[in-house]
């Protein structure tokens, strides 16, 4: 495995995040447990997760799944870099989600209840609060942080300028702020081209893309359906009818180089500005294997420019549109 710096920071981190949001609505608990101990094996430090995760299983179920892989000691918790996430609401009542200073406190003690630790390492912003203003929430994080409660605040969906907002704020306080941004990113989806990742790369924020297949788009879907293995239909179908052409491009690509399109696609994110580690989702130990094969793989510049060709992406605005 190999590691880098969160953003700015000293913060050392696999290449490899490992995401855990199918941990108990997808994937069972033992089978959840075996991912993560993989994880450690292979050198895998990065953990993610969010409060809201559970689905069927019940919000917060994920969080408590980790909580008692921990548990188990063999520490596991003190290899672990952990991440999760704040925001959306874990109740009816007011107050159980968004950003105030009163859910952050309270949101963060349930996370480590459930997780049973007494510390997160990046605790970051599900989403943009506009309800809240930066002051209160970044005066809440800084009493998290004096408390030990947490080390590093990161983002996830933010806009540019909500990084540009987030940081003079900081900035004024004398507080580290923001180091990392969770955003979508992939080959098919590449709109924080434009101002998002710009901004990380200036405030020094260590991209974290989620969905780096775009939801399995990028991981062969057109040879399955060739093969017979997988028929696709509803909302996945009519997505994989709009991008056909490109995802045939793509894949006779990936079999003239010999490798697999989920390998690839994860390959060329770690080419990109600013990223720190794409979120690997594996419901299986065997798609689990596929994606550490992706931190090996270099491709050379004119498998990039292919790429580039396939899926075009963005220049940072304004060049982007104008001139």
């Amino acid at each position: 495995m190999h590691y880098t710096h969160l953003g700015r920071t000293g913060l050392r981190v696999s290449r490899l995040c490992l995401g855990t949001m199918n941990f108990g609505p997808e994937t069972d608990e033992p089978t959840s447990f075996k991912i993560m101990d993989r994880a450690l094996e292979e050198g895998i430090n990065f953990f993610d997760s969010a409060n809201v995760y559970g689905r069927s299983a019940g919000k917060g179920a994920t969080e408590e799944i980790v909580g008692r892989w921990f548990a188990q000691g063999g520490n596991r918790r003190e290899r672990t870099v952990l991440a999760t996430k704040l925001y959306g609401d874990m109740g009816t009542w007011p107050n159980e989600g968004r950003l105030s200073a009163l859910n952050i406190r309270r949101a963060c003690d349930a996370s480590l209840q459930r997780l049973q630790t007494d510390y997160i390492d990046l605790y970051q912003m599900h989403h943009i609060d506009r309800g809240t203003p930066w002051d209160e929430i970044w005066e809440a994080m800084e009493v998290l942080r004096n408390q030990g409660k947490i080390l590093y605040v990161g983002s996830s969906n933010f806009a540019g300028w909500h990084i540009a907002k987030a940081q003079s704020v900081a900035a004024q306080r004398h507080f580290l702020g923001l180091v990392s941004e969770q955003s979508i990113y992939n080959l098919v989806v590449r709109r924080i081209e434009q101002e998002v990742l710009p901004a990380a790369v200036d405030y020094g924020l260590g991209v974290i893309p989620w969905s780096p297949l775009q939801g399995g788009m990028l991981g062969g879907m057109v040879r399955k359906e060739r093969e017979g293995s997988r028929r696709y239909q509803g909302q996945v179908g009519a997505t994989l009818e709009k991008h056909r052409p490109q995802l045939e491009q793509y894949e006779d690509l990936c079999e003239e180089i010999g490798q697999e399109p989920g390998t690839v696609a994860l390959a060329w994110l770690l080419t990109r500005p600013a990223v720190t580690a794409p979120i690997i989702g594996p419901r299986t130990p065997d798609q689990f294997d596929g994606a550490l094969q992706a931190v090996e793989l270099k491709l050379d510049d004119e498998v990039l420019a292919r790429l580039d060709q396939i899926f075009p992406g963005h220049k940072p605005a304004p060049e982007d549109y104008a001139w």
